[in-house]
């Protein structure tokens, strides 16, 4: 029956190895070859995920960095506008009270001209009006004495030569 029982597990030893033979040929045709294939396939995925993210980073960073040249840019900019700006405005004030002096210059000028004017026209006005009462007072007080009125006013002209204003 050792005997038996040993051919039996020998027999069973072989049809099992034929069977794992076969399986393994069996899952090697129709198995692992997909899987292979499918665990291939998602490793050039993952690989390909990984190249386009580096790129995609890279473009960020160029991004950034341009991001970052343009606004520097910006900024300069802003900053020379701003300049120019308060040199224009410096400028502007500078010109406004330029010629707020010379037009205040001006206007002192014609000012004082219409007041040694003024003060001219007054001399004269006063001195018309001295002659006048001068003869009015002269005409009063020696019309007795001189009837001739030519006598009157050339007396008065030589008495207005001597008195002198100030």
């Amino acid at each position: 029956m050792d005997k038996l029982l040993n051919e039996f597990s020998f027999g069973l030893f072989i049809w099992q190895t034929l069977l794992f033979i076969a399986l393994i040929f069996l899952l090697r045709k129709y198995a692992w070859g997909p899987i292979l294939n499918a665990v291939n396939e998602r490793e050039e995925g993952i690989k390909n995920a990984l190249a386009e993210a580096d790129k995609a980073r890279q473009e960020i960073q160029d991004i950034n960095a341009d991001n970052e040249r343009i606004l520097n840019e910006a900024r300069a900019e802003r900053d020379t506008m701003l300049k120019e700006a308060r040199d224009m405005k410096t400028n502007l004030i500078d010109e406004a009270k330029d010629e707020a002096k010379t037009q205040a210059n001006k206007l002192m000028e014609q000012a004082k001209a219409a007041i040694q004017s003024e003060k001219l026209s007054a001399i004269a006005d006063i001195k018309s009006q001295v002659a006048n009462l001068s003869i009015d007072i002269a005409e009063k007080v020696v019309k007795d004495e001189l009837s001739d009125k030519n006598k009157q006013l050339k007396l008065v002209e030589q008495l207005l030569g001597e008195v002198k204003l100030n």
